[in-house]
């Protein structure tokens, strides 16, 4: 079943329980899709999808930031909310644990040694964990590890 499908469902499921809240967010995710299929012109694949759901919920991490900065709790509460609901379609996510460990191993492949080689180990380490792990925790990460 694609993305597009489970969100459809979710909606009509969300709006037979009158959870407002759920449905909004749900309807919110649903166009974001469609316009990505739009944008690209044909049916999106799964690591596109994975792709749109990441870019919607940065987006909301980034305003709950804002939020808790702003000291607007009711806003930091209903953002919270919304992730969750988009929590549910991506892919479950790393543990930093994890994120270490493929940075390691990746650090080894490369035959990086020192921050001049940030790039490389970076450009091999994405794609291994895209959409999986937030890309500032990896960038810590390599940082943490290539100053050992």
């Amino acid at each position: 079943m694609s993305l597009l499908q489970d969100l459809t469902s979710d909606m009509v499921s969300a709006m037979k329980n009158r959870d407002k809240e759920t449905l909004g967010v749900v309807r919110m995710l649903k166009a974001a899709v469609q316009n990505e299929q739009i944008e690209q012109g044909h049916d999106l694949t799964s690591d596109e999808e994975v792709a749109v759901m990441a870019r919607e919920y940065k987006q909301r991490k980034e305003s709950l930031d804002e939020f808790k900065q702003a000291g607007r709790k009711d806003l930091v509460e209903k953002t919270e909310a919304e992730m969750k609901v988009v929590e549910k379609y991506m892919p479950q996510q790393l543990s930093e644990d994890d994120v270490k460990k493929i940075v390691n191993e990746t650090i080894e492949q490369v035959g990086a040694s020192s921050m001049k080689d940030f790039g490389k180990v970076m450009g091999a380490v994405m794609p291994k964990v895209k959409g999986q792990a937030d890309g500032k925790l990896v960038n810590q990460t390599v940082k943490d590890e290539l100053n050992k």
